[in-house]
């Protein structure tokens, strides 16, 4: 057989099950308990300093 064949008969079966199990698990990664601290932190990363500049302290952490 053909190379291109042969991966592509790959890419077909066993590479589409292999993503789609990445997928499903970078889903239940992000949904997982106690990720919600985390989510919420990066969500206000915007309005962090809205009132004043970060002294350099701040910046650093």
């Amino acid at each position: 057989m053909e190379t291109y064949t042969v991966l592509r008969a790959f890419a077909d079966s066993w590479m589409l099950l292999v993503l789609f199990g990445f997928f499903v698990g970078v889903i239940l990664w992000v949904i997982r308990p106690g990720s919600n601290k985390t989510h919420q932190d990066a969500a206000n990363v915007p309005f962090r300093h809205d009132d004043k500049p970060a002294t350099s302290e701040e910046a650093r952490t």
